[in-house]
């Protein structure tokens, strides 16, 4: 007589339903990328863009809004892609980065938005194995939409804690 060896469906699931929800889309290069809705508090068009010293090339500096001074980062240099000329659907999305007990507003160069995608757990898939040595913390995983895949970024992860301490310390 055989013995069912049953197997909770959840089980391995609870990180893709975590995942699900709501996505706000961009390009960066040819790749589309995509961060949670609840992240982000503003989509605005390239502005003046205030340089501060002795920062990393990514961070483009600072920007005013409504009176708030906020960290700039340009994406394309922070994933290691070609500066490029910004056009006129290049965006700044101004997103809430939890960082240590506060939360920073913190303002992400992008090439042009896309869509707001609403992500079933079973349109994401957990990230690919890319080998020793590859560590990528910050994608959440990838989803499958309309025949393409985009990559989730966790927008907490993309910057690393020094990175972000740096930036808390030139907004202070």
């Amino acid at each position: 007589m055989e013995t069912a060896v049953l197997t909770n469906p959840r089980e391995g699931a609870t990180k893709t339903d975590e995942r699900a929800g709501k996505y706000l889309t961009f390009q960066l290069a040819r790749e589309e990328f995509a961060i949670q809705v609840l992240k982000v508090r503003e989509i605005m068009g390239v502005q003046d863009i205030t340089a501060v010293p002795q920062t990393p090339a990514h961070v483009k500096g600072v920007i005013n809004l409504r009176g708030k001074v906020v960290p700039v980062v340009d994406l394309r240099l922070k994933f290691g892609l070609p500066e490029m000329e910004y056009t006129q659907r290049t965006c700044i999305i101004v997103v809430q980065v939890q960082f240590q007990a506060s939360v920073l507003l913190m303002g992400i160069v992008v090439d042009g938005v896309s869509e707001v995608l609403n992500l079933a757990a079973g349109d994401i898939e957990d990230t690919p194995e890319f080998g020793s040595g590859v560590v990528t913390p910050y994608i959440l995983g990838m989803a499958k939409s309309k025949g393409k895949v985009k990559i989730l970024l966790d927008i907490d992860q993309v910057l690393s804690s020094q990175e972000l301490q740096g930036l808390e310390s030139v907004v202070q």
